[in-house]
């Protein structure tokens, strides 16, 4: 078996969680890495759709954006965003949506606006895009990410996307039909949210990681269940269709810069 990193190992157990059969809205990153492993391994017939509006994109390579060629040019067809948004998002007509974060607290609410004061922020992140939108209207939210002290906090600087609010039944109460975020899956471990609570509680392991290095990178009391799953090795194959992706999309980039 081949060595594999922790990026890897995350991303190919985060492109497990998705079947043939899904319709998914990708975030660009990581999200958009998973996503793509999958369609490219085990599930050639999921439908990948954009934000900006492309639907059953194949990219040959991982988009640099939202607006990159290689989503419009590969998609079944192209339409515009409010139609995106307001039919197909809103219209409940997409079952996952995969997403990451700068920052996630424990009821996996994110943000993606800033760190730090809003007014005199440290650092100006992204934004919200269309991910408040995701993180309501699709069936559920899959969230994958790196994680450390910085990004899985204690309190976020700013909310960009809700997660499970406040805990509880707090996301029904602001009357948000959806499911959430029901899996994060990060370069040591898995977690879902508590049945009751819905606090993230580890409910898996990667291959080597104990539940103190676990600890040590988050920003709060982790909860772990009572028995850890441990996330299958990435076979030779996953790892084949990974870096091989990773490997046209440098040439791909490389080949634009250079002209």
């Amino acid at each position: 078996m081949s060595d594999y990193t922790p990026s890897e190992i995350m991303t190919i157990a985060a492109a497990r969680e998705l079947q043939n059969d899904d319709v998914c809205f990708v975030g660009i990153g990581l999200p958009s890495a998973a996503c793509n492993v999958a369609r490219l391994s085990h599930a050639p017939d999921i439908t990948l759709i954009y934000e900006s509006g492309t639907i059953a994109t194949k990219p040959n390579v991982l988009p640099l954006s939202i607006g990159d060629g290689e989503l419009c040019e590969t998609a079944l067809c192209t339409v515009s965003v409010p139609e995106m948004f307001r039919y197909w998002l809103q219209g409940g007509r997409i079952n996952k949506g995969f997403l990451s974060a700068a920052q996630l607290d424990r009821f996996a609410n994110i943000n993606t606006t800033v760190i730090g004061p809003y007014a005199r922020p440290k650092v100006k992140l992204p934004g919200a895009g269309g991910a408040p939108e995701i993180a309501t209207s699709c069936g559920e939210i899959l969230i994958v990410m790196a994680q450390s002290k910085r990004s899985f906090v204690d309190k976020l600087d700013f909310i960009t996307s809700l997660g499970h609010g406040t805990g509880g039944d707090d996301r029904e109460r602001q009357g948000v039909t959806t499911k959430g975020p029901t899996k994060v899956i990060t370069d040591l471990c898995v977690m879902e949210p508590d049945p009751e609570t819905k606090e993230l509680t580890v409910t898996g392991l990667h291959p080597g990681v104990a539940p103190e290095a676990v600890a040590a990178a988050t920003g709060w009391s982790l909860k772990f269940a009572a028995t850890l799953a441990q996330t299958p090795r990435p076979t030779e194959a996953e790892l084949g269709v990974l870096r091989a992706l990773h490997r046209r999309t440098e040439q791909a980039h490389q080949s634009k810069a250079a002209q």
